[in-house]
């Protein structure tokens, strides 16, 4: 038997776990889900690869490579469930958490009664050691050893396992850091430990011990799922073992390519991913901004807002001519997280989200999901409280089952939960349905804001792509609450993420502190810097596999007025550093300053531009699937009948009750098809009610164009 070219990309989400499979030699591409299993993820991983590849008519032999996404990260902080951490800082700054930033949520109107949350660390893990380096790296006093010492046995005989340095100024000089760490390893061996030098080579004291924090609180639980799905996968598709996690020493990697997505848009090897845990932080929604954008920009948009519902949360993001756009001020839930990444916003508005009372007597939704284990009343599998998938299902607007029969759904436990509920609240079980659904969809919508309005987008010159299982059940609502220009569906929503993870090339990022006034910038000082970062990156490009003459690096470096507290990222030429091209960055700082601010300093000479960081993100590209068009319609075809398989009653509107609707299988649809809403539209993975007033076009690569129908 010839043998076959198969590369396959999973996004384990809170619910399903979605899959696509590319064969590298005839261009096809097959989806499929199952259900997630959150006991051990590693088998609804491995359930879905021998499901894809039993659709292929495939076996383990052909598969190429796995790209694989992941919500463990974010999850484990969005629901705060963080294991026992300590901090160990210099002598002097051991309350920097404490004092954290001068943020409230909603602004000063709300300080009055916002509680800051927890700390990530509390107080009594935090311990100081003596020592001191200024912000160019030169030593003002030395490391205390026998302190470090005290310090490290303090943690061993408390019995916590993990740990976070973060010493001042260890962006400039990271010798104390390193040295701690040679200390913990001889006094505290079974401590897993995160350096600030090695997380993030970048000034602020508190982003940066943060940043650390982070990556140490979410290593262990990464490093187990990580093992674990890799070891299951090397068994199952009978490939070479080799020992798992560490740097490779610049050798490629033996057995089966298995690459986890990064939050920066690229994917790394899950031996290194051991290593930078915290760059699998938003590691799903990452996969889902990339896939969403390249299929709406072939299919003709260039500004597209992205809206990624999963089972626990809906992740948005902006997308620009294709690109996602990165950020380096992310947060998940109550953590930031400065690291680069792609600028998502995660709300806890999935449809595994739980209706509740709040002790006011509201009604609130979210952030708390009854997940995929026990699910959703519906699901009949123990959940005990009524969920967004409840509320559609009870309405009629998601069928009774879920991926296509294979999951049937008990409307009457739905029906019951949603009673009881409304009953608390002096509503019918109608109204309360509606009810959790708008405030879900005014969740959605204001985190589309987050990234859109407050960014100085105005969101009304944007599509809005959705996919996901339940990203597209509110797609109509989100139009009208925000004045969208419309909503595209690519194929197979469900899966998008798990198509993205076929698209994306393995990229590291590394950073570098280095300020300087442009005036008198020392071009030599910024080559060296360049280099050094460009050669990091090139080294873990070789210990990837990747020969160096298919390496790409990326540079870009962030930029400021002199006094202002926050920094511009601008691209930077490739080619040696001369001053025509730093004035060629200057000039594209004072452009994008401009765009993002609406003013600019160019010209003026009270006014000088700072540089503070530089940045190299080394780049092994991958070879990306091609987006097939689909059939049209002829002078035969009975038009889109053709796809109408039943009627059922759904409710759209409460004041207004249930309309009989005609339902639709997507499949059957081809390209310029016309649907006027109401209208429910079902695929295999998710579905799309289509509210009385819009209007849905299939466009020639099968996605589904969603208008107003005033705006036709």
């Amino acid at each position: 038997m010839t043998s076959r070219r198969i590369r396959i990309g999973i996004d384990t989400g809170g619910t399903f776990t979605d899959v696509v499979a590319l064969d590298e030699d005839t261009g096809e591409l097959v989806t499929t889900k199952t259900p997630s299993t959150p006991s051990n993820p590693a088998d609804g991983f491995i359930n879905g690869v021998t499901k894809v590849l039993d659709l292929l008519g495939a076996t383990g032999e052909d598969v190429t490579a796995v790209s694989h996404g992941t919500t463990v990260a974010t999850n484990q902080l969005l629901e705060g469930k963080v294991e026992r951490v300590g901090f160990i800082t210099t002598e002097g700054y051991e309350f920097i958490l404490e004092i954290a930033r001068q943020a409230v949520p909603d602004g000063y109107g709300n300080s009055y009664f916002w509680v800051k949350p927890p700390r990530i660390v509390p107080a009594n893990l935090v311990r100081t050691v003596e020592g001191r380096f200024d912000f160019e790296g030169n030593e003002l006093r030395p490391f205390d050893e026998e302190g470090a010492v005290r310090v490290a046995r303090w943690f061993r005989d408390r019995g916590v396992m993990t740990l976070g340095v973060c010493f001042l100024h260890s962006y400039a000089n990271d010798a104390h850091e390193r040295r701690m760490r040679e200390i913990l390893a001889e006094e505290h061996p079974e401590a897993v430990v995160s350096i600030s030098s090695e997380v993030l080579r970048e000034y602020r004291e508190y982003e940066r011990s943060m940043t650390t924090l982070v990556d140490a609180a979410v290593k262990p639980k990464v490093a187990r799922y990580v093992r674990n799905i890799h070891d299951r996968l090397q068994d199952f598709l009978s490939q070479p073992r080799r020992p798992f996690g560490g740097s490779t020493g610049g050798e490629a990697p033996r057995g089966l390519p298995f690459y986890v997505m990064k939050s920066n848009g690229g994917v790394l090897s899950a031996h290194e991913v051991v290593n930078q845990p915290i760059t699998t932080v938003l590691s799903g929604p990452a996969a889902g901004a990339l896939g969403a954008g390249l299929i709406a920009k072939r299919a003709g948009f260039d500004r597209v807002l992205t809206c990624d519902g999963g089972g626990t949360s809906t992740d948005v993001s902006v997308v620009l001519d294709g690109e996602p756009t990165l950020t380096t001020e992310g947060s998940v839930g109550a953590y930031p997280s400065k690291i680069p990444m792609i600028d998502v916003v995660t709300v806890g508005a999935g449809g595994g989200s739980i209706a509740w009372i709040s002790p006011e007597g509201t009604l609130k939704v979210g952030p708390q999901s009854a997940g995929a284990d026990p699910g959703p009343l519906c699901y009949a599998k123990g959940g005990t409280e009524p969920t967004i998938t409840d509320a559609h299902v009870l309405l009629g607007r998601i069928p009774p089952h879920l991926l296509g029969g294979e999951i049937p759904l008990d409307i009457d436990a739905a029906r019951a939960g949603i009673e009881n509920l409304a009953g608390k609240l002096d509503l019918s079980p109608d109204q309360c349905a509606v009810g959790i659904l708008e405030i879900s969809a005014w969740n959605q919508a204001n985190a589309l804001r987050q990234v859109s309005v407050k960014r100085g987008l105005d969101v009304r010159d944007f599509m809005l792509a959705t996919f996901g299982g339940s990203g597209s059940l509110l797609a109509c609502r989100l139009v009208d609450i925000l004045g969208l220009a419309g909503v595209v569906v690519p194929q197979n929503p469900g899966n998008v993420s798990a198509f993205g993870l076929l698209t994306v090339d393995v990229k590291n990022d590394y950073v570098q502190t280095a300020v300087a006034k442009h005036e008198g910038l020392d071009l030599d000082a910024v080559q060296t810097v360049l280099d050094d970062l460009t050669d990091r990156a090139a080294q873990a490009l070789d210990a990837e596999g990747f020969d160096r003459s298919a390496h790409r690096y990326a540079r870009t470096a962030d930029l400021r007025y002199f006094g202002q507290a926050f920094e511009v990222r601008v691209p930077m030429p490739d080619g040696p550093v001369t001053r025509e091209l730093v004035e060629t960055v200057a000039d594209a700082f004072h452009t994008e300053h401009r765009a993002l601010y609406g003013y600019d300093f160019r010209g003026d000479p009270h006014q000088q531009v700072e540089w503070v960081n530089l940045r190299v993100s080394g780049i092994g590209p991958i070879a990306r699937p091609e987006l097939r068009e689909i059939p049209g319609t002829d002078a035969a075809d009975q038009g889109v009948g053709r796809a109408r398989r039943s009627t059922r009653k759904v409710c759209f509107d409460a004041s207004v009750g249930y309309v009989l609707t005609d339902v639709y299988w997507r499949p059957d649809l081809r390209a310029d098809d016309t649907i006027t809403g109401p209208a429910i539209i079902e695929e295999f993975g998710s579905t799309v009610p289509v509210h009385p007033g819009f209007v849905v076009r299939v466009d020639a690569y099968g996605n589904l164009v969603i208008t107003k129908e005033s705006d036709q």
